[in-house]
């Protein structure tokens, strides 16, 4: 059970409180509601080059990791589809140079020339890196417009195309900064050996006096039902041929959420799993093969990818893995393994809880979802997850017209 306390100040910033004295530490988590999915079809990649600026000086903080480095602190941050999400974590008697810094950069970055071309050049660099230079690299720019193709979610986080950074200006960074990185587009969780006092007077010294500013978010469209299968072909210098087949699925809030999840850890979660025990040591026709959810707040994807053993023709590879998932569709899962794959997630929910800094940002995150108490509720969900459930979902999920795929022709194997 993690308990917790949660407020609002007048200025809009919601504050989520977790009392913890078996740590001395304390942890400071922003989450601003602002992921690639709100970014202009024209302008991709602003929401992953704010999670950089953001750390290039504000106002009054020339240099933002500095204090946090003398105080004894650390800090990161992440980005995807839905939010960009700060964390820091520092000795519980320095927690005010937390509060200071996470202010000071909700209320204004220090926006200049300089700094934005040096972060530009850093996400440019990391858009080849990671993105265009290694083997796969480009798999899901490839693969997302590929299943959505009317939903933002068709553009990764860094951006769909490197100009979209390398034409960013100081007016389009400072528009996105003052519309998004707004008090009342933020979660603020406090965790730790902190008291719920404290929390609420620095909280109200530092963030309370920072302006309300009124977000406005773009509407888009959800994606429609996939009427018909979809196939990409690419080849590339890779080491072996990649199969991945992506398949449409519910929001994170639907309930049946919860179920998908289970059906992607029976299915591809370890070497245990129905896919690899088959596919991999049974059969030998894939070296590697994984199944998992995106998780997006959105509707979302199951996806499938496998690595092709040498010498093994595509089309039959493919052929096995859907004839499988079609007997996993009519077949009742038993009790024992049900119960294996929840029991394997609770554990690994449990353990998560232990950390300080995990909390946190499950407490935002399950705020920004719009129940907090999704923090303690979920593991109920996945136990009353049925096999009939199993079953239900499985059959609405694996149709021919409900599936992506995209087939990562290695060059060097004649395999296809």
């Amino acid at each position: 059970m993690i308990n917790y306390t949660q407020y609002s100040l007048p200025n809009g910033l919601r504050v989520i409180h977790h009392y913890d004295d078996t740590t001395l530490l304390c942890v400071l988590n922003v989450l601003y509601e602002v992921g690639s999915k709100h970014e202009h079809p024209d302008k991709t990649g602003f929401a992953h080059l704010f999670e950089h600026l953001m750390f290039g000086g504000s106002i009054n903080i020339p240099k933002y990791d500095t204090p946090l480095q003398y105080a004894g602190g650390e800090n990161n941050a992440f980005t995807n589809s839905d939010i960009t999400n700060y964390y820091l974590t520092l000795p519980s008697t320095n927690i005010e140079t937390g509060f200071w810094l996470e202010s000071d950069r909700m209320m204004s970055l220090a926006f200049n020339q300089q700094s934005l071309d040096i972060q530009k050049n850093v996400v440019i660099e990391e858009y080849k890196e990671r993105y265009l230079n290694p083997p796969y690299g480009d798999v899901w720019l490839k693969l997302l417009p590929l299943a959505y193709q009317k939903h933002p979610y068709q553009w990764p986080t860094i951006g769909k195309d490197i100009s979209h950074i390398e034409n960013a200006n100081l007016d389009d960074v400072k528009a996105f900064f003052a519309n998004y990185y707004s008090p009342s587009n933020a979660i603020l969780v406090v965790a730790g050996n902190i008291s719920i006092d404290k929390t609420k007077a620095l909280t109200e010294k530092w963030f309370g006096s920072i302006p309300k500013r009124e977000t406005q978010k773009p509407s888009y469209a959800q994606e429609p039902i996939q009427l018909k299968p979809r196939l990409e072909v690419y080849a590339a210098n890779v080491p072996a041929t990649l199969l991945i087949k992506a398949y449409h699925t519910v929001s994170r809030n639907h309930k049946d959420y919860y179920t998908t999840d289970l059906i992607s850890d029976i299915l591809g979660a370890g070497k245990s799993s129905q896919l690899y025990s088959y596919l991999v040591r049974e059969k030998q026709l894939f070296t590697e093969l994984e199944c998992y959810l995106t998780g997006s707040v959105d509707a979302g994807l199951l996806i499938i990818e496998g690595k092709l053993a040498p010498g093994i023709i595509l089309p039959e590879a493919e052929k096995l893995l859907e004839a499988k998932l079609l007997s996993f569709c009519k077949t009742v899962i038993s009790d024992e393994e049900l119960v294996k794959v929840k029991n394997k997630g609770e554990t690994s929910i449990r353990f998560n809880d232990i950390g300080v800094l995990n909390k946190a940002m499950k407490l935002a995150y399950a705020c920004m979802l719009g129940n907090t108490e999704l923090v303690n509720e979920e593991v109920n969900y996945y136990r009353h997850v049925s096999s009939e459930d199993i079953m239900r979902v499985s059959n609405e999920v694996f149709t021919p017209n409900n599936c992506s795929t995209l087939h990562y022709l290695s060059n060097q194997h004649g395999n296809y």
